[in-house]
């Protein structure tokens, strides 16, 4: 089971990649690992010492009491402590990059969130990209046809 962030490719340029544990509840894990979590609009904050994924969408497992829970609470990523201090440093000396989450995915028993430090793309630039990656696609297209015939 793997769970990609969709929006990631298209609005920001990745710098660098981790991969971190995230804190849930056994109701949470057991949703998670049906398949059942949204990354779109999430994203990953620091707080003092600790790291925080927010707005992250996880449903409430189906078998599961839904009494007082709340589908986008905060939720603790688990990093060492000098990769928080490096992401702590990267983001305070270099201007407008933020930490988006990527994937979620099993490894082994574990849970495990790829964040990735990252700068966001203007909408030129997005439209760019767009527009290269159509005229690969019709590239593509029109050599399996000559290929074809």
């Amino acid at each position: 089971m793997k769970i990609f962030n969709r929006k990631f490719r298209r609005d920001y340029q990745e710098i660098e990649k981790y991969e971190v544990g995230i804190a849930l509840t056994g109701a949470e894990v057991k949703s998670v690992r049906a398949g059942r979590i949204k990354l779109e609009d999430s994203f990953v904050k620091i707080l003092g010492s600790e790291v925080y994924l927010l707005n992250a969408e996880i449903p409430i497992y189906e078998y599961a009491r839904p009494q007082g829970y709340d589908l986008r609470r905060t939720r603790k990523l688990l990093l060492h402590k000098r990769e928080i201090i490096r992401l702590k440093t990267k983001l305070a000396s270099a201007g407008k990059l933020t930490i988006v989450p990527i994937a979620c995915y099993n490894k082994a028993s574990l849970i495990k969130l790829e964040i990735a430090l990252a700068k966001g793309r203007r909408s030129p630039e997005k439209k760019k990209l767009e527009k290269a990656r159509d005229v690969k696609r019709q590239e593509e297209r029109e050599a399996k046809e000559y290929l074809k015939s």
